[in-house]
């Protein structure tokens, strides 16, 4: 459980993300009753289609589970018994490109009648050939992954319209929404059309966006997107808040910046894209929030990076800035995300090093893992952080205030990373960390937080 993954090119110069780790669909179902005790409502699974690497972003058939995850009747059993705990499986559209080595493309002659192995291919119009079959357009110039045209229209019919079309079929096998990867890729009209496919289907069907900016002014290939004028997505992936919150915890925004980020989003969100942000710290495409927020310079060469462990003394740090950064996404408007192994204290660099075994033997008696669960608890127990608006102050030092309004409740958060201070104690304390009250103020210390109720 300690081996570092596999990072360095093969003998052809090739990474071929080819460590696998073994977890598969009826694994997650069996850790149902854990996620559910942690406060999970919404599990969001990276790519679970037919693939050739780890990471599965290179589909190679989109109407087949991965055999290594398992088969349809897994990942319907996995929906189901999500369902009955209350819990829903969003899964991961990768539409933007497929993999070279794939039943469409079939770069590798392995399935026969790919787009790259024969002219007159069914899939042929999927991609764009500048000079066939050698010279195609690929995503971000990678050319295992050739990038598809999601305006043609067989593709369009074999990934939405069809009565049993990519969408349907894995809505209807219990999914419960997309998160779409790479949305500022994909055209408008694809989006829109998709979404309009998915509420046929399953009206209360999430759909998310990966979107890296603020995604209300995001201008790609030239275009202003429509992503929230247009009606096309329920929300996106939150780095926004992910960056400013980083830069607070770690002493670079005395929270000016912060404070602005958070008002400047939602000012440009709609009120119900804002409360279903999908809140990040760590993902799959970052390096885990733990090492992040180590107080110590790191390594920058990559063969350093690869099982790389903090100090006592810095983890013990890092662990501080953590708890406030996850104090402060649990108290922001959105869906705070917890990636895999963040909850037990989980650390990684980027891309494979994020990507590591899940350590069972370190669930038990965290310490950590007990803080999730009651930041979970209280994020489930008030309206006024799940529905309420939001406002984000920077008082002085290195303090911010942040204040959730829903109906006649007023919760208010205090959040400081600076020097200690005091703060009136005007309300019922519900959830606090490194915090006194003394003759009715509130001495919050350095990497202190409170969460009061105001009387009105």
């Amino acid at each position: 459980l300690t081996d570092v993954p596999c990072y360095l090119p093969d003998e052809n110069g090739e990474v071929q993300n080819c460590d696998f780790y073994g977890g598969n669909l009826l694994g997650i179902a069996k850790k149902l009753d854990y996620l559910k005790e942690l406060g999970v409502s919404v599990i969001y699974l990276n790519p679970i289609f037919k693939a050739w690497s780890n990471h599965r972003y290179d589909t190679a058939d989109y109407m087949k589970i991965d055999e290594l995850l398992g088969s349809e009747e897994d990942f319907s059993y996995l929906c189901d018994e999500a369902h009955k705990r209350g819990m829903r499986i969003i899964i991961d559209g990768v539409f933007s490109h497929t993999g070279s080595n794939s039943r469409y493309f079939d770069k590798e002659g392995v399935f026969g009648n790919g787009a790259y192995r024969c002219a007159d291919s069914p899939y042929r119009s999927w991609y764009d050939f500048q000079q066939y079959p050698n010279v195609y357009t690929s995503w971000w110039g990678i050319e295992t992954l050739p990038c598809l045209n999601e305006n043609d229209a067989a593709f369009r019919e074999y990934l939405i319209e069809a009565e049993d079309s990519v969408l349907a079929h894995w809505v209807r096998a219990g999914a419960d929404g997309f998160r779409l990867d790479v949305a500022d890729e994909l055209p408008d009209e694809f989006i829109s059309d998709f979404r309009s496919r998915l509420k046929d289907i399953k009206p209360e069907a999430l759909l998310i966006g990966e979107v890296w900016e603020d995604a209300s002014n995001k201008v790609s290939y030239g275009q202003r997107r429509r992503y929230f004028t247009g009606g096309e997505l329920d929300s996106v992936m939150n780095y926004p808040y992910r960056n400013a919150i980083i830069d607070y915890v770690s002493g670079i925004d005395d929270g000016d910046l912060l404070a602005k980020t958070v008002m400047t989003i939602a000012e440009n969100y709609p009120f119900s894209v804002t409360n279903t942000l999908m809140n990040i710290l760590s993902t799959h495409d970052t390096p885990r929030i733990l090492s992040v927020l180590s107080p110590d310079e790191m390594p920058q060469d990559k063969s350093n990076r690869a099982g790389y462990l903090m100090t006592e003394q810095a983890r013990e740090v890092a662990m501080l800035r953590f708890r406030v950064a996850s104090f402060i996404q649990f108290v922001l408007p959105g869906m705070p995300c917890i990636f895999y192994g963040d909850e037990i204290g989980t650390e990684g660099f980027e891309d494979p090093f994020c990507r590591s075994y899940f350590r069972w033997g370190d669930v038990s008696e965290n310490e950590l893992l007990k803080f999730f669960v009651k930041l979970s608890k209280m994020k489930n127990s008030h309206d006024s952080l799940k529905y309420g608006d939001v406002t984000v102050k920077h008082t002085c030092d290195r303090m911010i205030v942040i204040e959730r309004r829903y109906a006649e409740t007023i919760l208010r958060a205090y959040v400081n990373v600076g020097d200690p201070c005091r703060v009136n104690l005007s309300g019922t304390l519900f959830f606090s960390e490194r915090v006194q009250t003394i003759d009715g103020e509130i001495m919050i210390d350095t990497y202190g937080y409170a969460l009061q109720e105001i009387k009105q």
